[in-house]
């Protein structure tokens, strides 16, 4: 990309562990902290519905047992979403990709969609939600930057929406890291921080590619990876680390 759009400084999940991961009550609490950008995972349903979800199972996160795509849209919308965080936020419903996408687009916010397949639904996870996500950005200004930590998603929603950006997330850096990113054609490399250094920043650089990373929530860490020219810092520490421009 050219023109890079985005800010730097993204909330994870929405409001990170301050509200119920990747609902839409997250997403006003971080909001609430002036966060303009926000990243969260989708995954498919039975019925092939993009929703908001992290893990491959419903347990953590929900009122629901097992597998997430092994319910309908239906069924994941009579699940309570909020009550395993707090009282607070009992009765918060598991959110479907449009409703997201309504709520970003009419406030004026940004989003990173991690593509989080659950396993063996790679590419079919990869080309539905960047089918999906082009579909609903359509016409929006600022589209949604994609991200995976599976190449075979990425893949996937590059051949069904080559012009949405992608991001190849890396927990650790191989040797190959920056041919990875230009085999997959990604805009961005987005890491584990503990992976980078200015070094590694600036020779993703200088190769034309941004640089992103999670999960920062130390402020002196965040203020190191910024002078080092970092363009995206996703964190859970919303109340923690000001957003700025």
């Amino acid at each position: 990309m050219t023109n890079w759009p985005y800010p730097r400084f993204i909330a994870h999940r929405g409001a990170g562990k301050l509200a119920p991961e990747n609902t839409l009550a997250a997403f006003r609490h971080g909001a609430s902290f002036g966060y303009r950008m926000f990243e969260f995972d989708v995954k498919l349903s039975a019925d092939g519905k993009p929703i908001l979800m992290h893990d491959a199972t419903l347990d953590r996160t929900t009122t629901g047992k097992g597998r997430v795509d092994a319910l309908t849209l239906g069924e994941l919308a009579a699940l309570d979403a909020g009550g395993w965080h707090s009282p607070a936020y009992a009765g918060e419903p598991v959110p479907t990709l449009a409703a997201i996408a309504r709520y970003t687009q009419a406030n004026g916010f940004m989003v990173n969609i991690e593509i989080k397949p659950v396993p063996g639904t790679e590419y079919r996870t990869g080309a539905a939600v960047a089918l999906d996500a082009l579909s609903l950005w359509r016409g929006a200004g600022t589209p949604p930057l994609l991200s995976s930590f599976s190449e075979v998603a990425l893949e996937a929603a590059h051949q069904v929406a080559p012009d949405l950006p992608r991001a190849l997330l890396l927990d650790t850096l191989p040797a190959d890291w920056l041919e990875r990113l230009r085999q997959l054609e990604c805009v961005a490399l987005d890491a584990n921080h503990r992976e980078l250094d200015a070094a590694v920043i600036g020779a993703a650089h200088s190769a034309g590619f941004k640089v992103l990373c999670y999960t920062v929530n130390d402020r002196a860490r965040a203020a190191n990876l910024l002078s080092w020219g970092l363009d995206g810092l996703i964190t859970d520490a919303v109340d923690q680390i000001a957003p700025q421009s």
